[in-house]
Protein backbone atom coordinates (compact mmCIF):
# COMPACT_ATOMS: atom_id res chain seq x y z
CA UNK A 1 0.00 0.00 0.00
CA UNK A 2 1.56 3.63 -0.82
CA UNK A 3 1.48 6.33 1.43
CA UNK A 4 -1.47 8.00 -0.67
CA UNK A 5 -3.29 5.02 0.35
CA UNK A 6 -1.99 4.76 4.22
CA UNK A 7 -3.33 8.57 4.21
CA UNK A 8 -7.46 7.56 2.52
CA UNK A 9 -7.76 4.55 5.15
CA UNK A 10 -6.84 6.23 8.11
CA UNK A 11 -8.81 8.94 7.17
CA UNK A 12 -11.98 6.69 6.44
CA UNK A 13 -11.13 4.77 9.60
CA UNK A 14 -11.38 8.26 11.67
CA UNK A 15 -15.06 8.86 9.98
CA UNK A 16 -15.93 5.44 10.35
CA UNK A 17 -14.91 5.76 14.34
CA UNK A 18 -16.19 8.95 14.65
CA UNK A 19 -19.83 7.95 13.10
CA UNK A 20 -20.00 4.98 15.28
CA UNK A 21 -19.32 7.06 18.27
CA UNK A 22 -22.13 9.24 17.74
CA UNK A 23 -24.12 6.33 16.84
CA UNK A 24 -27.01 5.76 19.81
CA UNK A 25 -29.65 4.28 20.29
CA UNK A 26 -31.81 6.44 22.98
CA UNK A 27 -32.88 10.32 22.18
CA UNK A 28 -34.05 13.16 23.55
CA UNK A 29 -36.27 15.86 21.68
CA UNK A 30 -37.84 18.97 23.49
CA UNK A 31 -40.40 21.41 22.35
CA UNK A 32 -42.63 24.67 24.18
CA UNK A 33 -45.54 25.71 23.48
CA UNK A 34 -46.86 27.55 20.19
CA UNK A 35 -49.28 26.96 18.34
CA UNK A 36 -47.16 24.93 15.01
CA UNK A 37 -45.36 22.85 18.01
CA UNK A 38 -48.69 21.51 19.89
CA UNK A 39 -48.25 18.19 17.19
CA UNK A 40 -45.16 17.00 19.27
CA UNK A 41 -47.39 16.80 22.53
CA UNK A 42 -50.08 14.87 20.61
CA UNK A 43 -47.84 12.91 19.13
CA UNK A 44 -46.04 11.90 21.93
CA UNK A 45 -49.09 11.52 24.63
CA UNK A 46 -50.57 9.28 22.03
CA UNK A 47 -47.83 6.61 21.57
CA UNK A 48 -47.33 7.84 17.79
CA UNK A 49 -43.61 8.73 18.55
CA UNK A 50 -43.29 5.41 20.20
CA UNK A 51 -44.52 3.95 17.37
CA UNK A 52 -42.32 5.31 15.16
CA UNK A 53 -39.21 4.50 17.34
CA UNK A 54 -39.89 1.14 17.66
CA UNK A 55 -40.05 1.08 13.83
CA UNK A 56 -36.36 1.74 14.10
CA UNK A 57 -35.24 0.10 17.08
CA UNK A 58 -34.79 3.27 19.00
CA UNK A 59 -36.04 5.40 22.16
CA UNK A 60 -37.04 8.81 21.66
CA UNK A 61 -38.29 10.56 24.63
CA UNK A 62 -40.23 13.91 24.07
CA UNK A 63 -40.11 16.67 26.84
CA UNK A 64 -42.04 19.64 27.17
CA UNK A 65 -40.06 23.09 28.16
CA UNK A 66 -41.83 25.38 29.36
CA UNK A 67 -39.51 28.43 28.85
CA UNK A 68 -38.68 28.38 24.82
CA UNK A 69 -35.26 30.19 25.32
CA UNK A 70 -34.33 27.43 28.19
CA UNK A 71 -35.20 24.86 25.36
CA UNK A 72 -33.03 26.25 23.15
CA UNK A 73 -30.26 26.80 25.72
CA UNK A 74 -30.31 23.05 26.84
CA UNK A 75 -30.09 21.69 23.61
CA UNK A 76 -27.39 24.19 22.84
CA UNK A 77 -25.66 22.65 26.21
CA UNK A 78 -26.27 19.03 24.58
CA UNK A 79 -28.91 17.89 26.97
CA UNK A 80 -31.09 17.02 24.02
CA UNK A 81 -30.77 15.79 20.40
CA UNK A 82 -33.15 17.60 19.03
CA UNK A 83 -35.86 21.45 19.85
CA UNK A 84 -38.25 22.59 18.29
CA UNK A 85 -37.50 26.50 17.64
CA UNK A 86 -37.69 29.58 14.73
CA UNK A 87 -34.85 29.70 12.23
CA UNK A 88 -33.61 32.80 13.79
CA UNK A 89 -32.97 31.67 17.27
CA UNK A 90 -31.35 28.80 15.36
CA UNK A 91 -29.02 30.93 13.83
CA UNK A 92 -28.40 32.98 16.87
CA UNK A 93 -27.89 30.46 19.23
CA UNK A 94 -26.92 27.64 18.70
CA UNK A 95 -25.27 27.84 15.03
CA UNK A 96 -23.22 31.18 16.63
CA UNK A 97 -22.21 29.25 19.51
CA UNK A 98 -20.60 26.74 17.48
CA UNK A 99 -22.77 23.58 17.06
CA UNK A 100 -23.63 22.41 13.81
CA UNK A 101 -27.32 22.17 13.25
CA UNK A 102 -29.83 21.02 11.21
CA UNK A 103 -33.49 21.93 10.32
CA UNK A 104 -34.30 18.63 8.84
CA UNK A 105 -38.01 19.44 9.34
CA UNK A 106 -40.07 22.46 8.42
CA UNK A 107 -42.99 22.79 9.91
CA UNK A 108 -44.92 26.22 9.43
CA UNK A 109 -44.53 29.89 8.88
CA UNK A 110 -45.96 32.32 11.04
CA UNK A 111 -48.52 33.78 8.85
CA UNK A 112 -50.37 36.09 12.23
CA UNK A 113 -49.24 34.48 15.08
CA UNK A 114 -46.49 37.27 15.88
CA UNK A 115 -47.92 40.72 16.05
CA UNK A 116 -47.52 44.31 17.17
CA UNK A 117 -50.17 45.23 19.27
CA UNK A 118 -51.09 49.09 20.47
CA UNK A 119 -53.31 50.07 22.68
CA UNK A 120 -55.84 53.35 21.54
CA UNK A 121 -54.07 53.33 18.37
CA UNK A 122 -54.80 51.50 15.34
CA UNK A 123 -52.15 52.89 12.90
CA UNK A 124 -48.53 51.33 12.95
CA UNK A 125 -47.11 54.95 12.99
CA UNK A 126 -48.44 56.03 16.09
CA UNK A 127 -45.63 53.73 17.28
CA UNK A 128 -43.14 56.69 17.17
CA UNK A 129 -41.94 57.54 20.62
CA UNK A 130 -43.69 54.43 22.63
CA UNK A 131 -41.98 52.34 25.15
CA UNK A 132 -42.38 49.21 23.59
CA UNK A 133 -42.18 45.78 25.31
CA UNK A 134 -41.17 42.72 24.13
CA UNK A 135 -38.58 40.07 24.14
CA UNK A 136 -35.59 41.71 23.36
CA UNK A 137 -33.27 39.76 20.50
CA UNK A 138 -36.17 37.37 19.62
CA UNK A 139 -38.51 36.95 16.58
CA UNK A 140 -40.93 39.33 18.43
CA UNK A 141 -37.90 41.44 18.12
CA UNK A 142 -36.95 40.95 13.95
CA UNK A 143 -40.81 41.58 13.49
CA UNK A 144 -40.57 44.55 15.20
CA UNK A 145 -37.55 45.87 13.17
CA UNK A 146 -39.05 44.94 10.28
CA UNK A 147 -42.43 46.67 10.89
CA UNK A 148 -40.51 50.00 11.86
CA UNK A 149 -37.97 50.07 8.31
CA UNK A 150 -42.08 49.22 6.68
CA UNK A 151 -43.29 52.68 8.56
CA UNK A 152 -40.03 54.35 7.43
CA UNK A 153 -39.01 54.64 11.45
CA UNK A 154 -36.50 52.67 13.31
CA UNK A 155 -35.91 51.39 16.57
CA UNK A 156 -33.98 55.18 17.79
CA UNK A 157 -37.83 56.24 17.02
CA UNK A 158 -39.19 54.15 20.04
CA UNK A 159 -38.09 53.02 23.70
CA UNK A 160 -37.62 49.14 23.92
CA UNK A 161 -38.16 47.06 27.25
CA UNK A 162 -36.94 43.84 27.74
CA UNK A 163 -39.88 41.69 28.71
CA UNK A 164 -40.51 38.43 29.13
CA UNK A 165 -42.80 36.41 27.37
CA UNK A 166 -44.94 34.94 30.17
CA UNK A 167 -45.23 38.81 31.66
CA UNK A 168 -46.25 40.13 27.92
CA UNK A 169 -50.33 39.82 28.72
CA UNK A 170 -49.93 40.61 32.10
CA UNK A 171 -47.95 44.07 31.60
CA UNK A 172 -50.18 45.06 28.55
CA UNK A 173 -53.51 45.51 31.23
CA UNK A 174 -51.42 48.41 32.72
CA UNK A 175 -52.32 51.77 32.35
CA UNK A 176 -48.31 52.45 31.54
CA UNK A 177 -47.77 50.19 28.79
CA UNK A 178 -49.65 51.06 25.19
CA UNK A 179 -47.37 48.80 23.07
CA UNK A 180 -46.11 45.08 22.85
CA UNK A 181 -44.92 42.54 20.08
CA UNK A 182 -45.88 39.22 21.16
CA UNK A 183 -46.43 35.71 19.57
CA UNK A 184 -49.82 33.46 20.08
CA UNK A 185 -51.67 32.17 22.44
CA UNK A 186 -50.22 36.08 24.37
CA UNK A 187 -50.91 37.70 21.15
CA UNK A 188 -54.70 36.21 21.03
CA UNK A 189 -55.07 36.85 24.46
CA UNK A 190 -54.65 40.71 23.82
CA UNK A 191 -56.41 41.55 20.93
CA UNK A 192 -59.53 40.11 22.82
CA UNK A 193 -58.88 42.70 25.29
CA UNK A 194 -60.54 45.94 24.66
CA UNK A 195 -58.89 49.39 22.53
CA UNK A 196 -56.20 46.15 21.28
CA UNK A 197 -55.31 46.99 17.55
CA UNK A 198 -53.12 44.60 15.62
CA UNK A 199 -50.92 46.71 13.58
CA UNK A 200 -48.19 45.06 12.29
CA UNK A 201 -48.21 41.40 11.82
CA UNK A 202 -46.28 38.30 10.42
CA UNK A 203 -48.87 37.78 8.01
CA UNK A 204 -47.22 40.84 6.24
CA UNK A 205 -43.71 38.96 6.25
CA UNK A 206 -44.67 35.76 4.78
CA UNK A 207 -42.23 32.33 5.47
CA UNK A 208 -39.96 34.80 7.00
CA UNK A 209 -40.43 33.88 10.90
CA UNK A 210 -40.12 29.58 9.90
CA UNK A 211 -40.47 27.00 12.84
CA UNK A 212 -39.21 23.60 12.91
CA UNK A 213 -37.49 20.60 14.18
CA UNK A 214 -33.56 21.18 14.85
CA UNK A 215 -31.16 18.52 15.41
CA UNK A 216 -27.33 18.27 16.07
CA UNK A 217 -26.23 18.10 12.52
CA UNK A 218 -23.61 14.97 13.85
CA UNK A 219 -25.79 13.11 15.74
CA UNK A 220 -28.85 13.41 12.68
CA UNK A 221 -26.13 12.12 10.12
CA UNK A 222 -25.09 9.41 12.58
CA UNK A 223 -28.46 8.30 13.09
CA UNK A 224 -30.48 9.01 10.23
CA UNK A 225 -33.17 6.23 11.62
CA UNK A 226 -33.95 9.10 14.59
CA UNK A 227 -34.91 11.52 11.84
CA UNK A 228 -36.77 8.78 9.98
CA UNK A 229 -38.44 8.18 12.50
CA UNK A 230 -39.80 11.83 14.21
CA UNK A 231 -40.28 12.92 10.40
CA UNK A 232 -42.89 10.20 10.37
CA UNK A 233 -44.59 10.53 13.64
CA UNK A 234 -44.45 14.43 12.08
CA UNK A 235 -46.54 13.97 9.56
CA UNK A 236 -48.72 11.36 10.62
CA UNK A 237 -49.85 13.52 12.85
CA UNK A 238 -50.53 16.37 10.63
CA UNK A 239 -52.46 14.60 8.70
CA UNK A 240 -54.81 13.21 11.90
CA UNK A 241 -55.54 16.79 12.79
CA UNK A 242 -56.75 18.26 9.79
CA UNK A 243 -60.68 18.67 8.64
CA UNK A 244 -63.25 18.84 10.80
CA UNK A 245 -64.24 15.22 11.54
CA UNK A 246 -64.89 14.52 15.10
CA UNK A 247 -61.42 12.12 15.36
CA UNK A 248 -59.19 15.37 13.62
CA UNK A 249 -61.29 17.79 16.36
CA UNK A 250 -60.35 15.24 18.88
CA UNK A 251 -56.99 15.70 18.04
CA UNK A 252 -56.69 19.35 18.23
CA UNK A 253 -58.38 19.45 21.32
CA UNK A 254 -55.48 17.63 22.70
CA UNK A 255 -53.46 19.77 21.97
CA UNK A 256 -55.47 22.65 22.74
CA UNK A 257 -55.30 21.38 26.26
CA UNK A 258 -51.82 20.75 26.46
CA UNK A 259 -51.61 24.23 25.40
CA UNK A 260 -53.50 25.70 28.37
CA UNK A 261 -56.64 26.88 26.22
CA UNK A 262 -59.91 25.57 24.50
CA UNK A 263 -60.16 24.20 20.69
CA UNK A 264 -61.94 27.44 19.30
CA UNK A 265 -58.57 29.52 20.48
CA UNK A 266 -56.34 26.65 19.66
CA UNK A 267 -57.94 26.92 15.59
CA UNK A 268 -57.42 30.41 15.87
CA UNK A 269 -54.03 30.36 16.29
CA UNK A 270 -53.77 27.66 13.43
CA UNK A 271 -55.67 30.44 11.34
CA UNK A 272 -52.47 32.25 11.82
CA UNK A 273 -50.16 29.54 11.06
CA UNK A 274 -49.34 28.40 7.68
CA UNK A 275 -48.79 24.52 8.50
CA UNK A 276 -46.99 22.58 6.03
CA UNK A 277 -49.63 19.89 5.99
CA UNK A 278 -48.22 18.03 3.39
CA UNK A 279 -44.38 17.18 3.36
CA UNK A 280 -44.40 17.86 -0.29
CA UNK A 281 -44.94 21.30 0.35
CA UNK A 282 -42.80 21.31 3.15
CA UNK A 283 -39.83 20.42 1.12
CA UNK A 284 -40.66 22.48 -1.59
CA UNK A 285 -40.71 25.49 1.20
CA UNK A 286 -37.19 24.55 1.53
CA UNK A 287 -35.69 24.02 -1.46
CA UNK A 288 -36.98 27.37 -2.92
CA UNK A 289 -34.32 29.87 -3.14
CA UNK A 290 -36.22 32.73 -1.60
CA UNK A 291 -35.02 30.98 1.81
CA UNK A 292 -31.60 32.12 1.22
CA UNK A 293 -33.11 35.55 0.83
CA UNK A 294 -34.94 35.28 4.31
CA UNK A 295 -32.00 34.00 6.05
CA UNK A 296 -29.79 36.73 5.05
CA UNK A 297 -32.53 39.09 6.44
CA UNK A 298 -32.38 37.15 9.17
CA UNK A 299 -28.58 37.45 9.80
CA UNK A 300 -28.30 40.69 8.86
CA UNK A 301 -30.85 42.12 11.70
CA UNK A 302 -29.08 39.43 13.81
CA UNK A 303 -25.23 41.28 13.19
CA UNK A 304 -27.13 44.80 13.83
CA UNK A 305 -28.04 43.96 16.90
CA UNK A 306 -25.02 41.63 18.13
CA UNK A 307 -26.31 38.42 18.03
CA UNK A 308 -23.86 36.62 15.83
CA UNK A 309 -21.13 37.07 19.06
CA UNK A 310 -18.46 39.33 20.11
CA UNK A 311 -16.05 41.18 17.31
CA UNK A 312 -18.88 39.50 14.29
CA UNK A 313 -16.92 41.97 11.68
CA UNK A 314 -19.86 40.91 9.12
CA UNK A 315 -23.67 39.09 8.56
CA UNK A 316 -22.21 36.24 6.91
CA UNK A 317 -19.62 35.17 9.53
CA UNK A 318 -21.84 32.03 9.87
CA UNK A 319 -22.44 29.76 6.86
CA UNK A 320 -26.34 29.02 6.58
CA UNK A 321 -26.79 25.72 4.02
CA UNK A 322 -29.84 25.41 2.06
CA UNK A 323 -30.75 22.87 -0.62
CA UNK A 324 -30.69 26.15 -3.49
CA UNK A 325 -26.86 27.06 -2.34
CA UNK A 326 -25.23 28.89 0.88
CA UNK A 327 -25.73 32.32 2.29
CA UNK A 328 -22.29 33.28 4.32
CA UNK A 329 -19.17 31.77 5.34
CA UNK A 330 -18.99 28.56 3.11
CA UNK A 331 -16.00 27.60 5.31
CA UNK A 332 -17.97 27.52 8.64
CA UNK A 333 -21.61 26.14 8.20
CA UNK A 334 -23.09 26.01 11.00
CA UNK A 335 -27.04 26.49 10.22
CA UNK A 336 -28.11 24.21 7.54
CA UNK A 337 -31.51 23.05 6.24
CA UNK A 338 -32.23 19.76 4.65
CA UNK A 339 -34.86 18.20 3.08
CA UNK A 340 -34.15 15.06 2.71
CA UNK A 341 -36.30 13.44 5.20
CA UNK A 342 -38.91 15.49 4.23
CA UNK A 343 -38.70 13.91 0.38
CA UNK A 344 -38.46 10.63 1.79
CA UNK A 345 -42.24 11.07 3.50
CA UNK A 346 -43.43 13.01 0.16
CA UNK A 347 -42.56 9.86 -1.59
CA UNK A 348 -43.61 7.22 1.36
CA UNK A 349 -39.51 6.36 2.07
CA UNK A 350 -39.91 6.09 5.56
Amino acid sequence: MNITHKKVSAVLCALLFSTQTLAQDAFKVCWSVYAGWMPWAYASDSGIIDKWADKYGIDIEVVQVNDYVESINQYTAGEFDACAMTNMDALTIPAVGGLDSTMFIVGDYSNGNDAVILKNQSELSAIKGQRVNFVEFSVSHYLLARALDSAGLSERDISSVNTADADITSVFTTDSVNAVVTWNPMTNHILSMDKAYNVFDSSMIPGEIIDGMVANTEVLNANPEFAKALTGAWFETLQKMQGDSAKAKAVREHMAEAAQTDLANYDGQLDKTLMFYSPQDAAAFTTDKKLIDTMQHVAEFSFEHGLLGEGAPSADIVGIETPAGVYGNAGYIKLRFDDTYMQMAAKGEL
